[in-house]
């Protein structure tokens, strides 16, 4: 089920109240979910069900994401202030360290949660965070091409192209590796989740300086990779796995950035795996 939860969160003008819209489904030990820039929770959809029928599952829509709100003026876009609203979300639901599983940027959140010591384990796939300069440059300058076409693209001319698996190649193969699995309205509602999201360019803007450099040592750490990832290459799950020795690193195979409907089984047991 859809919900909303308001929450303060510090800044240094004083307390800023802070919406998030999420789905809650299942029962268990609490299990949150992150997804990445410019997508929505509903990326999660494909292996949510699987994964409720052993977690509570909490899947939720960033900062001035799919129906989240923008954040309030005060309160940045960067890594530890959005730390720090999710740390106030699971306040706020009363959930005492979830297990989390984040891909992208939710990824790299789900890892600076982990480092707060916020969650009792960590899931990334494809975390954000681990990149060259040039390697970051070029995911930038893909996103930002995705988003400025996705923009000019006429709500109709992205409904037709979503009906044939050729056409949901071509809006979506940066991101998938099989996105003839998407529906059709998935696509649709992703491509208008990027056109419309108020947060993209300062969470874009914040991330020029962010690298993930820390260990998390004494948390069970998990870094999947997909094979076919065209926007964060796998190469960096090498070198997650360098600075976070004791972290399992997972090679997702036929699977591309977001691969939760690339191999949706694959995915789900990762997660369980990682959160037991």
């Amino acid at each position: 089920m859809s919900a909303t939860v308001s929450f303060p969160v510090p800044s240094p003008h004083g307390p800023r109240t802070v919406t998030l819209s999420y789905a809650r489904v299942g029962s268990g030990e609490p299990l949150l979910l992150l997804h990445g820039i410019g997508h929505h929770r509903q990326a999660w959809d494909p292996v949510v069900d699987i994964l409720a029928t052993e977690r509570d599952v909490i899947a939720v829509d960033l900062p001035g994401f799919g129906a989240s709100p923008a954040l309030p003026e005060g309160l940045a876009y960067d890594l530890s202030t959005t730390a720090a609203v999710f740390s106030a979300f699971c306040e706020a639901l009363g959930l005492d360290r979830p297990h989390i599983a984040g891909n992208s940027l939710g990824g790299l959140l789900a890892l600076e949660l982990g480092r707060e010591k916020v969650v009792r384990s960590v899931t990334a796939l494809s975390p954000a965070g681990f990149w060259s300069q040039a390697e970051r440059r070029y995911a930038f300058g893909v996103l930002l091409t995705m988003r400025q076409i996705a923009r000019r693209m006429p709500l109709p001319m992205v409904e037709r192209l979503s009906r044939t698996v050729a056409g949901r190649t071509a809006l979506t193969s940066t991101i998938y590796a099989r996105p003839g699995r998407r529906s059709p309205e998935a696509v649709v509602a992703e491509t208008l989740a990027l056109v419309n999201a108020p947060g993209f360019d300062d969470t874009l803007r914040a991330g020029t300086t962010v690298r993930f450099t820390d260990d998390l040592p004494g948390l069970p750490v998990t870094v999947a990779w997909g094979t076919q990832d065209r926007l964060l290459l796998r190469r960096q799950g090498v070198r997650a796995k360098h600075l976070i020795p004791r972290a399992r690193l997972v090679r997702l195979p036929g699977c591309g950035h977001c691969p939760m409907s690339d191999d949706p089984a694959l995915v789900a047991r990762v997660i369980l795996d990682g959160s037991r």
